[in-house]
């Protein structure tokens, strides 16, 4: 029977369906790129992607990404720049391209003489090169120095010593009574490039601007009640402003929150009932925060962050103000050029409109904070929940969800 003609108007490509509608990312879908018959069609997909394919700059800039994600791919995931990588080599095939329309078609099956191995090779290095493009274009990335700045200034200001111990406090000339003493504060140094490639791959996101952690600060206290008594300070004096919370980024394994809460209304009652002293009250406290052990079973975020952490982390959201300085420099330029207004020079500069050049530059911007206390931070720091063993781990996992389509191939010929 001759299939009616119409039907091909009604057939539906499901996979970037359920990557639109279906909450799936493209880096796990049966085909990254879809259908790419021939160079016009690459083409229009660059377009449609943001990308000019006849800007001979552009070409360029995204040919150099295709190096990089080639370079990036030998050193992280496989085994001749990682042992833990996978004994693999990638094949001349991909090395020879020197069209970048070549590799998406080659991607798709569409470029002569392609092999099932080759394709998904393609497909792995597409994948990589578009996380790198997402970290090109994150706009933030140029005010990054002035954003440390300004979130790391709203704790620093707060940060005393006294001799050798540190403590948070509103002036140093502050009572005891009043101070947080710490053991650490720890300040995020910004993150490699490499480590933010390998971020983006294992997040269903995939996408720069949906990392929270590229600026944190770390508290050590000297045990869990000050870890309370941290929070409330950082609340009550507008270091963090609750309403700037995200929500679905706040973990707390270090204490039970809802049995504390219950065991603190006791506590309460009890100290006014026989007139405890402040300081077998702090140490009831302790006692009964140690008591409140978390089910660390259910609302870890992190699939990487290991049963052993214990840690309190939030994502706060803060608003940073830029000034523009080359808004200055124009002022003064314009100022020169009135001096001598008769001169061609100047009367281009002087009939140039700076109206739309904005004086300040205002965006939120995350930063995650995580509190802990000594004892918790010296086991987080060993064995299985060591950061070293955190990173390993995500390379991995970035690795494996990269190479599955390629791995399942090789297992099925094998």
């Amino acid at each position: 029977m001759e299939r009616p003609s119409y039907l091909s108007k009604y057939l539906f490509d499901w996979e970037s369906f359920d990557v639109v509608i279906g909450g799936r990312s493209a880096l796990d879908s049966k085909f990254f790129i879809g259908q790419m018959e021939n160079s016009e069609r690459v083409e229009r997909f660059l377009v449609g992607y943001g990308l000019d394919a006849n800007d001979p700059v552009a070409r360029a800039e995204i040919f150099g990404n295709f190096q990089e994600a080639l370079q990036f791919i030998r050193r992280y995931f496989l085994k001749e720049g990682n042992v833990d990588g996978l004994d693999l080599k990638i094949p001349n095939g991909i090395f020879m391209i020197t069209d970048i329309s070549d590799l998406f078609l080659m991607a798709t099956g569409n470029k002569e003489g392609t092999s099932t191995e080759e394709r998904l090779w393609a497909e792995i290095v597409l994948k990589v090169m578009h996380t790198i493009l997402h970290v090109d274009k994150d706009l933030r990335s140029s005010y990054f120095s002035e954003i440390q700045t300004q979130i790391f200034d709203r704790f620093y200001k707060y940060l005393f010593r006294d001799g050798d111990d540190l403590f948070l406090s509103r002036s140093k000339k502050e009572k005891d009574h009043m101070r947080v003493p710490l053991v650490e504060f720890e300040t995020k140094s910004k993150k490699t490039r490499e480590s933010v490639i390998i971020k983006l791959l294992h997040k269903a996101e995939n996408v720069a601007e949906e990392l929270f952690d590229r600026v944190g600060v770390r508290i050590v206290t000297r045990n869990r009640f000050d870890a309370i008594r941290t929070i409330k300070f950082l609340i009550e004096n507008f270091v963090v402003i609750p309403h700037n919370i995200k929500p679905s980024r706040s973990v707390n394994t270090l204490f039970n929150m809802e049995e504390f809460k219950n065991r603190h209304s006791n506590l309460i009652k009890y100290a006014l009932r026989h007139n405890l002293s402040e300081e077998k009250f702090s140490e009831a406290m302790e006692r009964e925060l140690k008591d409140c052990v978390v089910d660390q079973g259910r609302g870890d975020r992190n699939t990487h962050s290991l049963s052993g952490y214990q840690a309190i982390q939030f994502t706060c959201r803060h608003l940073i103000k830029y000034k523009n300085p080359f808004l200055q420099e124009f002022i003064d330029l314009r100022k020169a050029a009135k001096a001598q207004k008769e001169e061609e020079i100047s009367k281009k500069i002087l009939s140039m409109d700076y109206s739309h050049i904005a004086r300040d530059i205002r965006f939120f911007y995350p930063y995650e904070v995580q509190i802990v206390d000594e004892e918790s931070h010296l086991t987080n720091s060993e064995g299985e929940a060591s950061h070293v063993e955190y990173k390993k781990q995500q390379t991995l996992t970035a690795m494996n969800r990269v190479f599955q389509p390629l791995l399942n191939h090789l297992e099925a010929k094998s």
